[in-house]
């Protein structure tokens, strides 16, 4: 790896055959001939996008063609955060637009996992699952707006369960099998679901996790489930007798598998899905995003700034728990054939990732900053692989380095699109992100996204550029929630966003703003650490000392302005003074003599949420003496015995003679 990259230095710049031949570009010529718009580049577009914002979402709507069976009043009632309603009157659904790219032999879906081979499934089997399952819905009682519960992996059944769900109304909410019972059932019982759909186990790296005894315990824990559907994934052979009160899924379908596929016209606010936010410190936010509010997003994201066309390959690795899922989902919108793994991404080897790619051609690779810096610090090389097929890597998640950027040109691809993004599940979508007209500079994301008015606010509330500040947004967008589900009054919903500067949303992410356009994150403004008056981004931090071969892993954490470094080692390597020293040396080298820790110790895993998520505030808070049952949802997280550590120096700390 060239260690000599600098940050905001050029690594590639998109042909212009790819500018000329990107759906980007393609809008932005519509525009010209459709709306006399001329642009002379991307941010005079994006400018205009988040100025005129009723013009640009009735272009998008007019330029994606959105089916409704009605006129839409207006676009917009009012410019107001919350309560801005997009759209009134207009009768649409997401799944029939799905399906407006049925073309009978494409592909429409790829899948793999720990426990199937690659399998292929093209629209016309797609549409006839997807139809059956809509049918056995209906024959059982489901209709719209109730609410169906899904504790499945990511496979086709998840896809065909979520569009039958979305043809006739239901409201779709899906959590990963590697959620435990108490993290599940605190997440459905709020929704009150009528359906439950789910699998008896699955398999991660290597070994397997019977979910049988959850999937019970789901069941006697939400009253209002009437019905459990069960698809035998870990054991095929699974017969009902090992499973009273619960229809096996080919049960469930078989009996109308020649039922057609309908549509039900729905109002552009109908709940689509129901999103969780982590529940880190308390119960997770039940976030419900509309049928086309979510169309227009993804179709401005998947289309425009992924530049997805028909017949590519679109992956992303997520698991049906995070708002990736739901975004790979929409790659269909595109008409893209979507990738599906489920399984351990480093299991047998961290090559794995890289294989499928290889194996099924896929051309916009979607995954974390954390796995690409994985694989960077195991010298894992990419480009031992057929990657004839990528034109994209995008990553998300947490910020990616200067490091990371690098090691993606040397070690993958050198031509290549890397588009780092940031968003949010509140938005299911990116506020940041790529766009195909932009070259990539070290270490920073390439823009603004079209329509996602994002600025950075000093401390005087003042929009700022060339320095940090909290990320805003300043006006509303279609796929904002709807609602906190079981909100009665809006309150959750309000103090989650616009609590701090009134009218507008609050993301709680800082954000430098450059003046080219191009923008870079600095990690979650509530751990922001405070040095003589300045502030450093945790990630600055994390780019410093995870670029080290010894360390596998890192939290940072101020305490009454004191930065505690906390480090996982990778095997073999030691805690001694000499690596205390090394680390010290380089966050000096790499940030400044401002960030280096004033003490650093070493622990087993570092505490995250069950999307991966490092636990920042939650353990700052345990750390200045709040008590663990208030600080942090243990629920939530996907290794809560990680907690144990900082109890114990929490309870150092407090005690009067430390």
């Amino acid at each position: 790896m060239d260690q000599s990259v600098k940050e905001g230095e050029l690594l590639w710049k998109p042909s212009d055959d790819l500018q000329k031949q990107s759906n980007m570009a393609d809008y932005m010529k519509w525009l010209q001939t459709n709306k006399n718009l001329h642009f002379k580049n991307y941010e005079d577009m994006w400018k205009w996008s988040v100025t005129e914002i009723e013009s640009f979402w009735e272009s998008l709507w007019e330029y994606f063609l959105i089916k409704s069976t009605t006129g839409y009043l207006q676009v917009l009632s009012e410019r107001k955060m919350p309560g801005a309603k997009w759209f009134t009157g207009a009768k649409v659904n997401y799944a029939e637009h799905i399906f407006r790219n049925y073309h009978e032999n494409d592909i429409a879906i790829l899948a793999k996992s720990e426990l199937r081979p690659l399998e292929e499934m093209n629209w016309a089997t797609l549409k006839k699952n997807v139809a059956s399952f809509a049918a056995g819905l209906k024959k059982n009682g489901i209709k719209k707006g109730d609410c169906v519960a899904a504790y499945l992996p990511n496979i086709p059944e998840a896809i065909i369960a979520f569009l039958a769900c979305a043809s006739i109304g239901a409201v779709w909410s899906s959590a990963s099998p590697d959620f435990g019972g108490p993290a599940v059932i605190e997440r459905f019982k709020q929704i009150e679901p009528k359906l439950l759909i789910a699998v008896d186990g699955y398999r991660y790296g290597g070994n397997d996790f019977n979910r049988m005894k959850t999937v019970r315990d789901i069941k006697k824990s939400i009253p209002t489930i009437e019905m459990t559907v069960l698809l035998p994934y870990l054991n095929e052979k699974l017969t009902c007798d090992e499973c009273k009160g619960i229809m096996l899924w080919e049960q469930f379908i078989t009996e109308v598998n020649d039922e057609a596929l309908q549509f039900l016209p729905l109002a552009f606010d109908h709940p689509l899905w129901i999103l969780f936010s982590s529940g880190t410190t308390g119960t997770p936010k039940a976030i419900v995003q509309g049928h086309g509010g979510i169309l227009l997003e993804h179709l401005k994201q998947c289309v425009l700034h992924m530049d997805l066309k028909r017949k590519e390959r679109f992956f992303w690795f997520t698991t049906t728990g995070w708002m990736m899922w739901n975004v790979v989902v929409s790659g269909l919108l595109a008409g893209a054939a979507i990738v599906l793994y489920d399984g351990s991404p480093g299991f047998p080897t961290l090559d794995n990732l890289w294989q499928l790619a290889a194996e099924t051609k896929i051309t916009l690779f979607g995954t974390s900053a954390s796995f690409l810096l994985s694989c960077m610090n195991k010298q894992i090389e990419p480009s031992k692989f057929n990657l004839s097929h990528l034109k994209t890597i995008a990553s998300t998640g947490s910020p990616l380095p200067v490091e990371g950027f690098s090691w993606v040109y040397s070690c993958v691809k050198q031509d290549l699109w890397l588009s780092s993004v940031s968003g949010g599940t509140d938005i299911c979508s990116a506020f940041v992100g790529g766009s195909p007209l932009l070259p990539v500079h070290a270490g920073e994301i390439q823009c603004r996204e079209l329509g996602a008015k994002v600025e950075a606010f000093n401390d005087d509330g003042e929009s700022v550029l060339n320095e940090v500040g909290e990320l805003v947004l300043t006006e509303p967008m279609p796929s904002m929630p709807l609602y906190f589900w079981n909100d009665q009054n809006g309150e959750r919903y309000y103090d989650s966003y616009f609590a701090f500067y009134s009218g507008v949303w609050r993301h709680g992410d800082w954000i430098k703003i450059f003046s080219k356009g191009s923008c870079q994150i600095y990690g979650r403004s509530d751990s922001t650490i405070n040095r003589g008056g300045i502030r450093i981004g945790t990630s600055e931090i994390y780019r410093a000392v995870e670029g080290m071969e010894e360390i596998a892993d890192s939290l940072a954490i101020d305490v009454s302005n004191n930065i505690l470094l906390f480090v996982v080692l990778e095997k073999g390597n030691l805690f001694t003074e000499a690596f205390v020293t090394r680390v010290r040396k380089q966050i000096r080298q790499v940030c400044s003599p401002r960030h280096i820790p004033d003490q650093i110790y070493e622990i087993t895993s570092v505490p995250r949420t069950l999307n991966g998520k490092k636990l920042e505030v939650p353990i700052k808070r345990i750390l200045t003496g709040t008590p663990v049952s208030k600080a942090v949802n243990t629920g939530s997280l996907s290794n809560p015995h990680s907690l144990d550590f900082f109890i114990k120096l929490a309870e150092k700390i407090q005690s009067p003679d430390s």
